[in-house]
């Protein structure tokens, strides 16, 4: 055991930022564009620290958000002592603590684990995965619509598309309108192939809006006329009903994409098996961290599928480039009125991005290749706008 890698302690920081130009649609539970309005958001940092000074970060400004901190409260002291390397040990034992709640809390611990292990042995986490690719092409993927000249009609997310295409993005998804008439979803899904042509991939999430059957079943047959290269989260079971999804993969040609709101590899198999999607879902900070996401990575691709990783991160980053069986990196979430660079958070000092401006040419993202995770945390903004601190030892 090296003794210079025993956890020693962990922290964990509740952070508070203003968002200009978004506030909460007519749902009251979605960010949409809004001109002059500013919307309060929370993020979270986790370091895990060792005897010999290597400290693991990650940083986290959506997933299980306070679920994940109050988790990391239950299984933190257990960390106290062991060494940071015994990944697959901890991820285990802390799976097994968590499994009366959603395991929310093991994705951040376990990401700072490989943070530790890529600083300890001078590679980027990528690397330590198996790298497959480092250049990973990217769907620009919308905030929700709105009423207020942003996404505020088809015509608007068609006119959005055209413009991510000309930034080179090879593919676009739409986030359509909380509790809006179905028929302007419809309008979306087609109005926006129009628009871009038969080349650009498509898909739309609904974030499981639609009230009915009848509903998820008009918008499916919109995306089979406008070939869409997948449906993702329709019905108000919240993503969850192998049933349901089954019974609209037979009625439509669209693939489905599911498993955002499953937890965990043997949810996501028991839905693959139930034949409730054809694209997987799978999120580090959903799903156990990257242990977890390459876990259910290797499971799509022993039965033939594809997986594709949700949300944007560094943590997205290297999993997906060390995993063949992926097609997109999730470039979220962006709209045409806001400003790239001021809604976002600001917890990176070393330019690291996740807005619209961030693909190169090809519409691809780059893997960060520096140590661990390869980010630098921006400890100033960091402090300047915390709101609570933990700290275990």
């Amino acid at each position: 055991m090296r003794d210079d890698l025993t956890i020693r302690r962990v922290v964990a920081r509740e952070l508070e930022w203003t968002m200009p130009d978004l506030a909460p649609d007519r749902t009251g539970l979605n960010h949409a564009y809004r001109p002059g309005a500013r919307s309060t958001n929370t993020g979270y940092v986790v370091t895990v620290e060792t005897a010999g000074g290597v400290t693991g970060e990650y940083s986290w400004s959506q997933g299980g958000k306070g679920v994940s901190t109050a988790q990391i409260a239950m299984v933190a002291r257990y960390l106290i002592g062991r060494n940071a390397l015994h990944r697959e040990r901890i991820w285990n034992d802390v799976k097994r603590a968590l499994r009366k709640q959603d395991r929310f809390g093991l994705g951040p611990l376990d990401i700072a684990l490989w943070d530790i292990a890529g600083k300890s042995l001078g590679a980027p986490v990528h690397e330590l995965l198996g790298t497959y690719r480092t250049a990973l092409p990217a769907y620009a993927s919308t905030h929700f619509g709105d009423e207020h000249g942003g996404l505020d009609s088809p015509a608007a997310f068609a006119d959005f598309a055209v413009r991510c295409r000309e930034l080179g993005y090879p593919g676009f998804k739409i986030h359509g309108w909380g509790g809006g008439p179905i028929a302007r979803e419809v309008e979306a899904v087609l109005a926006t192939r129009a628009a871009v042509g038969p080349a650009m991939d498509l898909m739309i999430d609904p974030a499981c809006e639609y009230e009915t059957f009848a509903d998820a079943l008009k918008v499916g047959r919109a995306c089979d006329e406008a070939g869409y290269f997948w449906y993702e989260d329709p019905y108000r079971d919240g993503g969850v009903s192998s049933f349901a999804h089954r019974k609209l993969r037979q009625l439509i040609r669209t693939p489905l994409l599911l498993g955002e709101h499953v937890r965990g590899l043997e949810a996501h198999v028991d839905q693959i098996l139930a034949e409730g999607t054809d694209f997987v879902r799978a999120d580090p900070d959903y799903d156990g961290g990257i242990t977890g996401v390459m876990k259910i990575a290797h499971a799509a691709e022993g039965l033939g599928l594809d997986v594709e990783i949700h949300a944007a991160g560094p943590a997205q980053r290297h999993c997906m480039a060390a995993i063949r069986n992926t097609n997109y990196y999730e470039l979220a979430l962006v709209g045409p009125k806001l400003d790239p660079k001021s809604s976002h958070y600001h917890a990176y000092a070393d330019g690291y991005a996740d807005d619209l401006t961030s693909v190169d040419a090809e519409g691809r993202v780059h893997v960060p290749e520096g140590p661990g995770l390869g980010v630098t945390l921006n400890w100033e903004w960091i402090r300047s706008s915390e709101t609570g601190v933990a700290v275990y030892e």
